[in-house]
């Protein structure tokens, strides 16, 4: 079979942690980003937590040369924060906003205004499609009480759609991003198992860097050690994942971090650390010719171990489903209770003794009735929030079970090919479909 030479790339991955205001040294750090990309001059850079459009077109200025071609994805009240910068011509663009992303008035958090999404460009880069994701999914604040768990569950299944849907005709698949998930968390062995891709920490031949991959460290000076309890040293939540194709074998040759503190400088680039991939790309001429495209299912994923992990999913997701469903009914007790509060001013109001010199003025009336209208208003907005994610969470979960069938099947058939195959016998062996 012939072949072409390798050919290499490189892949920067970074949660630059930029908001504007609220993140420490935010212009400097960029200044130092800045610095950093346009030395190493990495093929693409993956970008996450570029809050501020101004921020973005800081670094397409300063990047102009060393990387020319650059992206930024637009979402949510304060924008998506990914951002692509590359040296390759990005051909085209697309981007998801993911359906659940936390609540408005958990204003603490602020994961609903970052609008958080994954982003897909198109580069043709060494006559290779490339389909390059970079995404950022909800925070995870409590590892005890995951109050988040089934918007992130949510999320990773709508991402796993995503990219199994647009990267159909690609030679390569690169997924870089904060996913704030461990490596054995569920959303991300869903990712794994049912499309294929491969976390580069895992499969790379060498890697420098933190202890164990860990991109949120302790020696950090930005970590907040109360955000890695109870790890002490370090989490691993930023990953670059990658898939090949018939077309093209994909290799990661080496993977590294930053380890914190940047030498000559007063801090670090972000609270966390970047990634690095280096890439060997080996094209086929005989596959390139024949377009032989990606499969819809990993095939090195065991199809019982993929019923498992939907099975799994589907019921974290039914459990936030109860939980809304809760939630709904509150929202619903509050608006009632908000317009039965509104109707005893009203009342009020045409009682004689109440006009003038009683018990109330009008003037407190119409404090009490514009209270009234806000407990109103805040119940009948919870309430449409509420029924949205309930929508959301049972799409999912129909979702879910249909792959959950598919995958039922292709057991069923092949269980029924090596039977045949064994006894010639065209016996068929039933399954049991999930209602």
């Amino acid at each position: 079979m012939a072949t072409e030479q390798p050919t290499k790339l490189r892949v920067f991955s970074l949660n630059c942690w930029g908001i504007r205001f609220l993140s420490q040294h935010c212009a400097e750090r960029y200044e130092m980003i800045a610095e950093l990309l346009d030395r190493e001059r990495h093929d693409v850079a993956l970008l996450q937590e570029v809050w501020s459009e101004r921020d973005f077109l800081f670094l397409k200025r300063k990047l102009s040369s060393s990387h020319p071609h650059t992206h930024y994805f637009k979402s949510g009240v304060i924008g998506s924060g990914l951002a692509v910068f590359s040296k390759h011509t990005i051909q085209d663009a697309l981007l998801y906003q993911y359906s659940l992303n936390g609540y408005p008035y958990m204003l603490c958090h602020g994961d609903w205004f970052g609008g958080k999404a994954v982003g897909l460009v198109i580069v043709n880069m060494f006559g290779m499609k490339a389909h390059i994701y970079v995404t950022h999914l909800h925070a995870e604040y409590s590892r005890a009480q995951d109050e988040y768990l089934p918007h992130r569950i949510v999320q990773s299944w709508e991402l796993l759609q995503f990219v199994r849907h647009t990267s159909c005709e690609a030679d390569m698949v690169i997924l870089g991003g904060d996913l704030n998930m461990h490596p054995q968390d569920l959303g991300n062995r869903l990712l794994r198992a049912h499309i294929g891709l491969r976390d580069c920490f895992t499969e790379t031949d060498k890697f420098d860097g933190c202890e164990d991959g860990h991109t949120l460290i302790a020696d950090n000076h930005f970590t907040k050690k109360q955000d890695l309890v109870p790890f002490e040293k370090g989490i691993r939540i930023d990953y670059i994942l990658m898939k090949g194709s018939k077309r093209v074998n994909m290799k990661c040759e080496s993977l590294s971090t930053t380890k914190g503190s940047v030498a000559n400088k007063p801090f670090p680039y972000s609270d966390h650390e970047a990634l690095i991939a280096d890439f060997v790309l080996m094209q086929s001429e005989d596959n390139r010719q024949h377009g032989v495209r990606n499969t819809e299912y990993s095939d090195t994923v065991p199809i019982t171990e993929q019923v498992d992990l939907v099975s799994e999913a589907r019921a974290v997701v039914k459990e936030g489903l109860c939980q809304t469903e809760v939630l709904l009914a509150k929202a619903m007790r509050l608006m009632v209770g908000g317009l039965l509060l509104l109707l005893l001013p009203l009342s009020m109001a045409f009682l004689p003794c109440l006009c003038s010199g009683g018990p109330f003025s009008f003037s407190t009336m119409g404090f009490l009735g514009a209270v009234c209208m806000i407990v109103l208003l805040t119940g009948a907005l919870l309430y449409l929030l509420f029924t949205t994610h309930i929508k959301v969470l049972k799409e999912t979960e129909d979702q879910m079970k249909l792959t959950s069938n598919d995958l039922q099947t292709n057991l069923s058939g092949r269980r029924v090919s090596g039977s045949s195959s064994s006894d010639g016998s065209p016996e068929h062996q039933p399954f049991k479909r999930e209602e």
